[in-house]
């Protein structure tokens, strides 16, 4: 197996002034042509968000080899009063909203045009719910620039970002704490719960959604992602922090299609950081990390109904090698990835020591 890595933290005149404790990423398309990726991360004296251009060798469609330019460009930045933990970018708009991790409120950012390369925060929303773990943030493909939010599947909204309206609540009957909020559907969303429960919802109708109960097995939390297939294909993963992964048909979400054990050695470093990522383009494969310094790839396409180990297709450990070891440091861990939507083996992540990388993974030969 192989990979190719664009490892660099942003250009280096920047570099030093974003090494961060913690790092978050959300993947931009600006144009066709062009592809960005905004990062956000904090320590103790500073919170800064970015807005980064992908190295230009990995955008090259042709003679790779004569571009030279392997860095992360910066195209806008900005500061934050607080630390942000969650962001995502408003589709068809230059808008991203944040949360802190410590309440439920989120706030809106301009990320500048090309008469500046300031980002502003531009105003709040306040949540309906008291939070100590944060937001849970989703924004639907719609022509009306609006956000899902929630940090309780009783406190889940959709609101309008101009008039800051709510749209929608989802009446839920309990107030479990949410690992994930992802729309499957121009209207149709999933709202997961740590315990691994799921809530199906359409923002059109004041109807009940409909409820899965969390999948069999003990488990302390539960992490879930919905593959990008249209709602009649569409299938959704859910991950132990034992490790067991269970995939369902997103029309009959009590029977899981197929169930494994996934080749995790550890609990994760903070559970607010493991992410769970079905690949958009290849089908089957999914990405794990938050557990350790790697990213995991696994395919899926060979699981059966009856539980049963999995080991991972491909690992990423270049933020594990790249970081410095001692005895008294702290092991690097991962606090956010992301495939590239249309790149199939191309994905983002990012690390605790603030390193941001840029990576493509090559499948093993098989015999």
């Amino acid at each position: 197996m192989g990979v190719n890595t664009y490892p660099c933290a942003p250009d280096q005149q920047t570099a030093q002034n974003i090494f961060f404790y913690y790092f978050v990423m959300e993947i931009l398309t600006l144009l066709i042509s062009e592809f960005t990726v905004c990062v956000a991360g904090y320590d103790s004296s500073k919170n800064e968000i970015l807005e980064l251009c992908l190295p230009l060798k990995l955008l090259a469609d042709e003679k790779k080899g004569l571009c030279a330019e392997r860095d992360f460009k910066v195209v806008h930045g900005g500061f934050s009063e607080g630390p942000i933990r969650c962001l995502r970018h408003v589709p068809g708009t230059r808008c991203m909203v944040t949360n802190d991790g410590q309440s439920s409120d989120l706030q809106l950012w301009d990320l500048g045009g090309d008469d500046s390369d300031v980002i502003r925060r531009t105003g709040s929303i306040q949540g309906s719910s008291v939070s100590q773990t944060g937001s849970r943030i989703a924004a639907p493909l719609s022509a009306i620039p609006q956000v899902l939010h929630g940090a309780q599947s009783s406190s889940v909204q959709l609101t309008h970002l101009s008039s800051r309206q709510t749209l929608y609540k989802l009446e839920a009957d309990s107030a479990e704490p949410l690992s994930a909020l992802k729309f499957v559907g121009d209207t149709v969303f999933l709202a997961s719960c740590c315990n691994g429960s799921v809530y199906m919802a359409d923002t059109r109708t004041s109807a009940a959604p409909q409820v899965s109960a969390p999948p069999s097995g003990e488990s302390l939390q539960w992490w879930t992602d919905a593959s990008a297939a249209p709602q009649s294909c569409c299938k959704v993963l859910r991950l132990s922090s034992s490790g067991q992964a269970v995939v369902s048909d997103l029309r009959n979400l009590e029977e899981p299609v197929c169930t494994a054990r996934l080749d995790i050695q550890m609990a994760p470093c903070r559970p607010c950081d493991v992410t769970v990522w079905w690949a958009p383009v290849l089908e089957g494969c999914f990405s794990v990390s938050g557990f350790s310094g790697l990213i995991q790839i696994y395919d899926t396409r060979g699981w059966r109904t009856e539980l049963q180990d999995a080991q991972p297709l491909f690992q990423h450990s270049g933020h594990a090698v790249s970081s410095p070891h001692a005895a008294d440091t702290v092991p690097t861990f991962i606090t956010s990835h992301a495939w590239h939507p249309e790149r199939p083996r191309t994905l983002l992540s990012a690390a605790s020591d603030g390193s941001v990388h840029v990576w493509d993974w090559v499948e093993p030969q098989r015999d």
